[in-house]
C-alpha cells in the first residue's frame, strides 16, 4: 500500500473539499481493498468506476490505456452478414494470387512484397464484402488509403473479380511494356484503379485526415453532399513511426470527423523487426489516439482465447498479456508449447494452474494462429462499431501475424519483409492449409500456377454481387466527363497589362488582387479554395476574411476581438477559406484534397496554397510527389520568395533554391514571374490548360508553382512586341532592346550584351542596363526569363524528338537567334536556377545567382554580398565582354573599384 505522506500534490489540492470525512472514507475503501484483494483488484475497481462515471456524463478525464484485450466482448459482437465460409474462400484465392504474382516476379528480380498483405487480408476482405462503398453509392462512395505493401491483394482481389488478367499480374512491376501493375497504389500509372498514392509511408494518414475534412467542408459549402462518404485508411503500425502519421490527429477530433476511419495493422513488425521490442505498440498508440480524442476500438485476439479468458478468475492473464513486450509476443509466434508454457504462464503461479488445463494444440491455436485481424467476424464487429460511432473519428487496432499462412518460415520472421518467394513446397502446404483445388500437376517446371475458380463460379459471383450491393468494383478512380469551366472574363486579366503607373506594387500583392477579382467571378468564383498556413495577413489577404469567410465546421461561436474592423477575423459553417495555422504540411494536404477532387467527387475545385517560398519545397516536397502521383490541379505559391528579397529574416527564410527542388517534378509548371502582367497570362493560362480546353498533346494533371516577391516594385506594361505571350509561358521574351529602353550609347559600333533575368532579379538588370549604357558604352537588350525550367523541359523534348529523327529546335534557341553578342543570366536563386539551359544557348553564357546561406541584412546588403546587384551586374557583363576582346580589360577593375566591390 502507498505511503500517504509520499502522495504528490495534485491539481485536486487545489480545490476546496466540502466534506473531507467522505473524501477520507473513499481513500479508506480503496487501502482497504488493495491490503485485503491486492492492488490489482483496486486497480480494476477504480477502472471499472471511471468507466461507469464516464458513461453516465459525469465530466473525469478518460483513461489512456486499456487492458490488452478486445474493446468489443464476444458476447457483443453483432452477427457478421453474408456467407462466411464464401467469404474464406474468396480470402482464400486472394492470398494464394498475392504470393504467386510476387513469386513469379521474383524471378525476373523485381521484388514485391508477400507479407504485409498475408497478416492483413482479412482487414480488407471484410470491408470489400460489407463495408466500403463504390463509386455508385450515395456521395461519392467511399475514399480508400491501401497500406502500399499490401498492393499484391488487392491485384489478386481485381483478378478475381475480373478487372485483372494473368498477364497483368505477371507484369506486376513491370511498367515499361504495357499492361503493368505499378508497386504500390499509383494513380498516375494505373488510373482506373488507384485514387490515393500512400507510398511514402505517414503520407496516407495525413492525407486521409484532410481528405475527410475536406469533404465535409465540400458538403458545408453546398458544393456536393458527401456527407455519406467515409474515408479508410489502411496503415501499419511501424508506419506510425511517421511524424506525419499522427501530425494532425487532434484536426481530426476537434472537428469531429465521424467520416473517418483508421485501420492500423498491429503485426508488431516494422522492415526490419520488432516496432517497439521492449514495449507494447497497440498500448502507445490507443494512448496516443485516446488523447488526441478519438474512439479506439481494439481487435487483439481470436476466438481462441475466449476460452483462457473464462479461466482467468485472478486476472492474471490480462496482467500477463500487459506486460510481456512485442518482441516476445513474436517469439511465442515462432516456439513451441514447452517453450510458452514456461516462459509465458511459468512466470505466475496463477497462470501457471491455468496451462495445466490447456493441451498444447490448444495453447498454439492461441499463440501461433488466433488474432482479432485474422477473424472475419471479430474485425466486422470493430468496422461496424467505427462507422456507427458518432462526434468523432475511429482507429482499430487489429493485432495480426506478419507472413499469417505462408507457412513457418514466413510467420513472424523479422526478415519476412524482404523475402520475395515460396518454394514449389511451401506453395503446396499453402495450399493445403487453405483448401484449394490446385493439383500437383499445375505446377509446371516448377512454376507456381494462379488460381482462378471461375468466372461462373460461386465465389465470383458472392463478389460481385457484394460490390454491386456496395456501389461497384473498390478501389476505383472515377474519370468523370465534366465541362470545361468557364474561363473568367478577359479583362480581369488583362487589367495587370497597363501596369501600376507611378504605384510600386510587390507582385504578391499583384497575385492576391487577381484572386480578389477571380473569387468574384459568377461562374467559378466558389469554386476557389483558397489555402493559407497562417501567415493571410503577411501576404495581404485579411481583406478576403469578411468576404469568403474562414472555413470552420462550427461556424463562429466568439466575437472576434476586430468586429468592428471592415477586415475583421470571420469563420463561418460554409466558410471558403482554408486557414490551417501553423502546419505547412495540412495546408499540403489540403491542396491535395481539393486538386483531385475532380475526380475523387466530380466536381473540380482550383486550389491555390500560398505560403513563404522557403516552407515550401523543402518543407513538403515529398507532399507535392504526392500530388503529382494523385495527378492533383491547381496553383502553388511561392511567396515572399527568393534569397535576398526578404529583408532581415536570415537564412532560414531566404529561399534560394527551391525552383531547383521543383524543377525535380514532372507534373510542376515552375515561374519565376517578374512583372504582374506576367503572372495574369500564366494563372489565366494555367485555368485553360487544367479547367478549360487543353490543346492536344497537353496534360492538363499538372499542377503550377510561382514564386511572387514582397518587394514593392514598379509594375511595367505589358510590351506591345509580337511574341510576348508566348514568350511568357514558353518561359523567355524580349522585355527591351536598349533602343526601345531610351538607353543611349555615345558609340555606333558599341559592343552588346543580352542580359536575362527572372522573378525580382529584372529590377537590378533593368538599372545594370542602364549603368551599362550610360557609364562604360555598353548597349544591351533585357530579358524575361518567367520559366528556367519550362525552357529546359522544352530542350530536352526536342533532344528527344532528334534522337527519333525528328528535326526541331528549342524554343530558348530560337527565341535568342540572332541577338548580338553574349549572354549574362541573373536570378534572386543559386546559379544552378538559370543555368538549367546554358548548353541550349548558341551564345556565349555565364550566369549571376545567390548562392550558399542566406543572411539578415537589407535587400541591398545582401544583393552585395552575393554578387547579384545592379553595379555586380556592371561588372560581370563587362568581364564576359572583355574575354571577347569587346571592351578593355582595364574597365573590368575600373568598374570594381568605383562600386566598391
Amino acid at each position: 500500500m502507498t505511503d500517504p505522506q509520499a502522495i504528490q500534490p495534485s491539481a485536486l489540492d487545489q480545490l476546496p473539499d466540502r466534506d473531507p470525512e467522505e473524501t477520507a472514507e473513499w481513500q479508506a475503501s480503496l487501502d482497504a481493498v488493495a491490503k485485503a484483494a491486492g492492488p490489482h483488484r483496486a486497480a480494476y475497481l477504480m477502472r471499472r468506476t471511471l468507466e461507469r462515471a464516464e458513461g453516465n456524463g459525469i465530466a473525469l478525464p478518460k483513461l489512456l490505456e486499456t487492458d490488452y484485450v478486445n474493446t468489443i466482448p464476444t458476447a457483443a459482437e453483432p452477427s457478421a452478414p453474408g456467407d462466411e465460409e464464401m467469404e474464406r474462400r474468396i480470402t482464400a484465392w486472394n492470398r494464394w494470387n498475392a504470393a504467386a504474382m510476387v513469386t513469379r516476379g521474383s524471378k525476373h528480380g523485381v521484388g514485391g512484397h508477400i507479407a504485409t498483405f498475408a497478416s492483413a487480408a482479412w482487414l480488407y476482405e471484410t470491408g470489400f464484402n460489407h463495408f466500403f462503398k463504390g463509386k455508385e453509392a450515395d456521395g461519392s462512395g467511399d475514399q480508400l488509403y491501401i497500406q502500399g505493401h499490401a498492393s499484391p491483394g488487392i491485384y489478386a482481389r481485381a483478378f478475381l473479380d475480373g478487372r485483372l488478367t494473368e498477364q497483368h499480374l505477371d507484369n506486376f512491376r513491370q511498367e515499361s511494356g504495357g499492361d503493368g501493375l505499378p508497386s504500390y497504389p499509383h494513380p498516375r500509372r494505373l488510373p482506373w484503379l488507384w485514387e490515393f498514392p500512400t507510398v511514402s509511408m505517414g503520407l496516407g494518414p495525413l492525407s486521409a485526415i484532410y481528405q475527410a475534412r475536406f469533404n465535409r467542408y465540400l458538403t458545408h459549402r453546398g458544393i456536393k453532399d458527401v456527407s455519406a462518404s467515409h474515408v479508410w485508411a489502411f496503415l501499419g503500425d511501424g508506419e506510425m513511426d511517421e511524424p506525419e502519421s499522427t501530425a494532425a490527429l487532434a484536426l481530426a477530433s476537434r472537428e469531429g470527423l465521424d467520416n473517418l476511419t483508421f485501420v492500423i495493422n498491429c503485426n508488431l513488425q516494422r522492415l526490419d523487426g520488432p516496432v517497439r521490442a521492449n514495449f507494447k505498440i497497440v498500448q502507445e498508440l490507443e494512448a496516443q489516439f485516446r488523447g488526441a480524442g478519438w474512439n479506439v476500438v481494439k481487435s487483439l485476439w481470436g476466438s481462441a482465447w475466449d476460452e483462457l479468458f473464462q479461466l482467468d478468475t485472478t486476472g492474471a492473464l490480462v496482467r500477463r498479456l500487459r506486460e510481456v513486450p512485442d518482441a516476445q509476443v513474436q517469439t511465442y509466434q515462432t516456439r513451441g508449447a514447452a517453450y510458452i508454457r514456461e516462459d509465458f504462464f511459468g512466470k505466475d503461479p496463477a497462470l501457471a494452474e491455468l496451462a495445466k488445463l490447456l493441451s498444447d494444440d490448444k495453447i498454439l491455436e492461441c499463440f501461433h494462429l488466433s488474432r482479432g485481424g485474422h477473424e472475419a467476424r471479430k474485425v466486422f464487429a470493430a468496422y461496424k462499431a467505427a462507422v456507427e460511432f458518432k462526434g468523432a473519428p475511429t482507429v482499430i487496432l487489429a493485432q495480426t501475424v506478419k507472413g499469417h499462412t505462408l507457412g513457418e518460415g514466413f510467420a513472424s520472421k523479422n526478415a519476412n519483409h524482404q523475402m520475395k518467394k515460396l518454394s514449389v513446397d511451401e506453395f503446396k502446404a499453402m495450399r493445403d492449409l487453405l483448401e484449394l483445388p490446385i493439383s500437383d500437376a499445375q505446377f509446371v517446371d516448377g512454376v507456381v500456377p494462379y488460381g482462378h475458380p471461375g468466372a461462373d463460379s460461386p465465389e465470383v459471383r458472392y463478389l460481385q454481387e457484394r460490390r454491386a450491393a456496395l456501389g461497384g468494383p473498390a478501389p476505383a478512380r472515377r474519370t468523370h466527363a465534366l465541362a470545361p469551366l468557364p474561363a473568367p472574363a478577359d479583362k480581369t486579366f488583362a487589367s495587370f497589362d497597363k501596369g501600376s503607373g507611378a504605384q510600386n506594387v510587390a507582385t504578391t500583392m499583384a497575385f492576391v488582387r487577381l484572386v480578389k477579382d477571380l473569387v468574384r467571378d459568377k461562374e467559378t468564383g466558389r469554386r476557389w479554395v483558397p489555402i493559407v498556413p497562417d501567415e493571410a495577413r503577411t501576404f495581404g489577404m485579411e481583406s478576403l476574411f469578411p468576404s469568403l469567410g474562414i472555413y470552420s465546421p462550427k461556424g463562429q461561436t466568439y466575437e472576434p476581438v476586430d468586429r468592428d474592423q471592415l477586415m475583421y477575423y470571420k469563420e463561418a459553417k460554409n466558410g471558403q477559406i482554408l486557414n490551417e495555422g501553423i502546419t505547412e504540411a495540412g495546408s499540403m494536404a489540403d491542396f491535395i484534397a481539393a486538386s483531385t477532387a475532380y475526380s475523387t467527387h466530380g466536381e473540380a475545385m482550383i486550389p491555390f496554397y500560398i505560403f513563404y517560398s522557403m516552407f515550401g519545397w523543402q518543407r513538403t516536397a515529398d507532399q507535392m510527389w504526392q500530388l503529382g502521383d494523385q495527378l492533383g490541379r491547381g496553383f502553388l505559391i511561392g511567396a515572399t520568395a527568393g534569397r535576398t528579397t526578404l529583408t532581415g529574416e536570415g537564412l532560414q527564410h531566404a529561399d534560394g533554391h527551391s525552383p531547383v527542388i521543383a524543377a525535380t517534378n514532372p507534373a510542376a509548371l515552375s515561374y519565376d514571374p517578374a512583372f504582374a502582367y506576367e503572372i495574369a497570362a500564366i494563372v489565366k493560362d494555367g485555368l485553360r490548360r487544367m479547367y478549360g480546353e487543353a490543346a492536344p498533346g497537353e496534360d492538363p494533371n499538372v499542377f503550377y508553382y510561382l514564386t511572387v516577391y514582397n518587394e514593392p516594385m514598379p509594375q511595367p506594361a505589358k510590351p506591345a512586341a509580337p511574341g510576348v505571350d508566348e514568350g511568357i509561358l514558353k518561359g523567355l521574351y524580349r522585355f527591351n532592346t536598349a533602343e526601345s529602353a531610351g538607353v543611349e550609347v555615345a558609340a555606333a559600333n558599341a559592343p552588346r550584351i543580352q542580359l536575362l533575368g527572372s522573378g525580382t532579379a529584372i529590377h537590378w538588370v533593368l538599372k545594370a542596363q542602364r549603368l551599362l549604357a550610360e557609364e562604360w558604352g555598353v548597349a544591351s537588350d533585357v530579358w524575361s526569363a518567367t520559366s528556367w525550367t519550362e525552357l529546359r523541359r522544352d530542350a530536352l523534348e526536342a533532344d528527344a524528338a532528334l534522337l527519333r529523327g525528328e528535326e526541331r529546335q528549342p524554343y530558348v534557341r530560337r527565341a535568342l537567334q540572332g541577338a548580338e553578342g553574349p549572354v549574362l543570366a541573373v536570378s534572386d536563386y543559386m546559379r544552378q536556377v538559370p543555368d538549367q539551359i546554358a548548353q541550349w544557348v548558341e551564345q556565349d553564357w555565364s550566369s549571376l545567382g545567390a548562392d550558399g546561406f542566406g543572411l539578415s541584412d537589407t535587400r541591398e546588403a545582401a544583393r552585395r554580398h552575393f554578387g547579384v546587384d545592379a553595379e555586380s551586374i556592371v561588372v560581370a557583363a563587362l568581364a564576359q565582354l572583355a574575354r571577347r576582346g569587346e571592351v578593355k580589360v582595364t574597365a573590368v577593375k575600373e568598374a570594381r573599384e568605383r562600386y566598391g566591390l
